[in-house]
């Protein structure tokens, strides 16, 4: 927190938040990666809101739809990566030891 003293001389302490302006539903998440909704979920099944998984709740579903931040995108972009790169490795080890 910092103490902002502005022009009209009123002093008022102003706290750092981070602010959430938008999130992207897991449906357009999937479309960007080119995959299906139930694998993005099953890749996000460990993330928790300081990763950027936000649940949405909405009026007329008992179910909420899962929705990232773009931090959370990014997130999900490096899981992506990782399971590329051990699936890389994994075909490459197979290869190995079967030629």
């Amino acid at each position: 927190m910092e103490l902002v003293v502005p022009p009209d001389r009123r002093c008022r302490l102003i706290a750092e938040l981070d602010k959430v302006h938008h999130v992207s539903t897991i449906a357009l998440v999937a479309r960007r990666f080119g995959l299906d909704e139930d694998r993005i979920a099953a890749l996000a099944d460990d993330m928790e809101p300081e990763n950027g998984l936000i649940w949405v709740l909405t009026l007329h579903d008992e179910d909420s739809i899962m929705a990232f931040t773009p931090e959370g995108i990014e997130y999900l972009e490096a899981l992506i990566a990782d399971e590329a790169q051990w699936r890389l490795l994994c075909g490459l080890l197979r290869r190995d030891t079967l030629g």
